[in-house]
């Protein structure tokens, strides 16, 4: 929910220096890539480069100029702590120990940590609200959309390219999005069913209209961070509101207060910006590891929210 608003929000900024960052306009680095490239990147070196590269990494999308990339950056970091300078970054990332095809191993595996948390609340879910209750098929729309974000999340940290980034960040607003609809829903829209209609019709408009200026105009990472912080916002004065609103009413509310207070909070992790530890344990992986139960806990709230307006109606029906 809110928790890929925190991830937008403070990772937008860094994404924007992708195209240039400390490591990779170093001279040193520079030619280490372009005599890489010329020895081992054309001719028969290509061929023998293919020929011994395992395929699953093949299969990943690593070419030999990545694999180029990869061995010039960690000559560039050895010789950086030789001369006791601070690590740096590369294309807006720290340097990271690949393993196997993944570029950011614990932020891949805690990506998929979460879908997985969510795809187990969903099958719960399913399991225990029947289809009949009011927001039965809007939960397990937003289930689905959050199980795809953090599909392409996983992707994106098992290998970086345009296309994956550009797929973490369209899914992740669609979360977001969603998010922002399903609060519409539950707070006007069952009593008021059209409006929730016109409403979704304006969020896919504006996602649509978000996702075609990003892909096929220009990928401003200022606009998106802009856009992001707006709608973020929205998603959580929104929830926080009705939520303290209705307190005494409906005690579970408490869960959804404490989801958003808790990925607000969790999301200062990103800004303890460090070296990854080991090589591999960063904040941002850290502050993905911190969400896997959050998400256990929203999907929680959102099973007793359910089976709470099934109840409602079920006994209006029995009044009528």
């Amino acid at each position: 929910m809110a928790g890929r608003a925190s991830r937008l929000l403070l990772l937008a900024g860094a994404a924007a220096l992708a195209s240039g960052s400390q490591g990779d306009r170093e001279p040193v680095y520079r030619e280490c890539v372009l005599q890489c490239e010329e020895r081992n990147c054309s001719g028969g070196a290509l061929k023998h480069f293919r020929s011994r590269q395992p395929i699953y990494m093949s299969l990943a999308g690593w070419t030999c100029r990545d694999d180029c990339k990869y061995e010039c950056m960690w000559v560039t970091v050895g010789l950086y702590l030789q001369e006791g300078h601070q690590v740096p970054q590369f294309h807006g990332k720290w340097p990271f120990s690949r393993f196997l095809f993944f570029q950011e191993p614990a932020s891949a595996v805690a990506s998929f940590l979460n879908g997985l948390a969510s795809l187990v609340m969903l099958c719960r879910y399913r399991t225990s609200v029947p289809a009949s209750s009011p927001m039965y098929h809007t939960c397990v729309a937003f289930a689905w959309v959050s199980l795809n974000a953090w599909f392409w999340s996983t992707v994106f940290h098992t290998k970086d390219t345009d296309l994956t980034e550009k797929m973490d960040y369209f899914c992740a607003s669609t979360v977001i999005l969603h998010s922002i609809y399903l609060c519409c829903v539950r707070t006007v829209g069952l009593q008021h069913p059209a409006v929730a209609n016109v409403f979704r019709a304006l969020l896919l408009l504006l996602l649509t209209a978000h996702v075609s200026y990003l892909s096929l105009i220009h990928f401003d990472y200022g606009y998106n961070l802009a856009a992001n912080v707006a709608i973020g916002l929205v998603n959580v004065v929104w929830w926080l509101a009705w939520c303290l609103w209705n307190r005494r009413r409906l005690p579970h509310v408490r869960k959804c207060v404490a989801v958003v207070l808790l990925l607000q909070g969790l999301s200062l992790l990103e800004l303890l910006d460090f070296p990854p530890l080991f090589w591999v344990l960063d904040a941002h992986a850290i502050w993905h590891i911190s969400t896997i139960p959050v998400h256990v806990l929203f999907f929680s709230f959102l099973e007793d929210d359910s089976l709470y307006l099934l109840k409602e109606s079920e006994a209006k029906l029995k009044l009528d």
